[in-house]
């Protein structure tokens, strides 16, 4: 008999809104923590990619350290040691160790 009854009672009523405000509320700090630094970071790496002139040094994405020699539309040439160059696409240059330890203290001191 007490199963039945258990069965029987209703569900609560009046929940809706609080659950919205909810799912915004979760929305906005998924925005705010983890979308928006990210947005922030892709705007400063394009327009470290923008600003590299021949001489620069730079970091690829696999790791390799060099100088740039030469800058094309799609790619930088880039010579690794003496005598040594290769061409590597724009999207897998990033700045140096060294630059951006200097870039990270300028940004404090302002």
């Amino acid at each position: 008999m007490l199963y039945n009854t258990i069965l029987l009672q209703e569900a609560p009523q009046g929940g809706g809104f609080s659950s919205i405000i909810m799912i915004v509320a979760l929305i906005a700090i998924f925005y705010f923590f983890m979308i928006r630094p990210q947005q922030k970071r892709q705007k400063e790496i394009r327009k470290f990619r923008e600003g590299l002139a021949k001489g620069d040094s730079v970091v690829t994405a696999g790791g390799i350290f060099g100088k740039i020699r030469d800058i094309s539309d799609t790619y930088f040439l880039i010579e690794i040691s003496d005598g040594v160059r290769i061409r590597v696409d724009k999207g897998s240059v990033y700045p140096s160790a060294s630059d951006a330890n200097v870039a990270a203290q300028e940004n404090a001191n302002k």
